[in-house]
């Protein structure tokens, strides 16, 4: 008898204004179960980044995919995160995502057509272990990349907005202007541009 894996799979990043929108794929196991896993939004930093570790020590398989904020301009940021979930799955060994035994269990509502059956579950990442699994691992992935752009950009505060339209971000991007990180094809970048122009 074959047993059926399931792939958890959600995104980190579809809301900010710069950089990539990050997705997670896992198949946790079952002999292994993970304490804490849950809705990745609600967890500190801290949790996360231990609960990453555990994740990928004790996971059958994991995997973490992105697409870029000029992938998000060219395809919208809704098939660029389909795209990132793919490439994430693309990274779980095929004996997980190919054949008659793989199931993909994504958050929300729209179906990425991964090429797998697949079934979205609505506020999955706080109902499906394996879903909170994939979201805690694409918030990490996600978080790293926002340290990285605080680091190269020090005066524009990813430290605190990680790249979310706030207040700070809003003034930030009138005072210094936009960064290739921006997401051109999101409405407050393109207004910069549009009174920009090169």
């Amino acid at each position: 008898m074959t047993t059926e894996h399931i792939i958890g799979i959600d995104e980190a990043g579809r809301g900010p204004w710069t950089g990539s929108v990050f997705a997670g794929a896992v198949v946790l196991n079952p002999d292994a179960p993970i304490v804490g896993l849950g809705d990745s939004k609600k967890l500190s930093p801290r949790t996360r980044e231990a609960l990453a570790l555990q994740i990928q020590k004790h996971a059958l398989a994991w995997g973490v995919g992105s697409a870029s904020a000029a992938e998000v301009d060219a395809l919208n940021i809704l098939q660029a995160t389909f795209l990132a979930m793919r490439r994430a799955l693309a990274v779980l060994p095929p004996s997980f995502r190919c054949g008659n035994t793989a199931h993909a269990w994504v958050d929300g509502n729209r179906n990425p057509l991964l090429g797998i059956p697949t079934t979205t579950i609505i506020k999955g990442d706080a109902l499906v272990p394996a879903i909170s699994a994939a979201s805690i691992l694409a918030k990490v992935a996600r978080d790293a990349e926002s340290h990285w752009m605080h680091m190269k950009y020090p005066h524009f505060g990813f430290d605190r907005h990680k790249g979310y339209g706030t207040a700070l971000h809003t003034a930030n991007l009138a005072q210094y202007g936009a960064l290739p990180e921006h997401r051109r094809s999101f409405a407050p970048v393109a207004r910069w541009y549009a009174a920009h122009p090169l």
